[in-house]
């Protein structure tokens, strides 16, 4: 996932924290998520749409969320930031 890519998703997922209402706010892109949650290791790359609710409540529970396994604005924001952290702990060579 790139950086940028990263940036659009933490963007819009900001954006609806300070701007609207959970209502209001946009699904994230579940392309997106699905990547964060693959790369997380919550969810296989190929997995079917089906399992992605799963993969979210399990990620939402871990992270202290609300489990309802969608993918709002601190879900989101949630996912990118533990994705980074453990970009950087592979990075360090530790198991992330």
């Amino acid at each position: 996932m790139t950086v940028r890519r990263i940036f659009t998703l933490v963007g819009a997922a900001l954006a609806g924290t300070v701007n609207a209402t959970d209502e209001a706010v946009p699904p994230a892109d579940p392309r997106e998520v699905r990547a964060l949650l693959a790369e997380l290791g919550l969810i296989r790359p190929g997995a079917f749409e089906a399992e992605l609710p799963q993969a979210l409540r399990r990620f939402q529970a871990r992270a202290g969320l609300a489990v309802d396994g969608i993918a709002g604005p601190r879900t989101t924001q949630a996912l990118a930031r533990s994705a980074r952290e453990a970009r950087h702990l592979r990075s360090l060579g530790m198991a992330a």
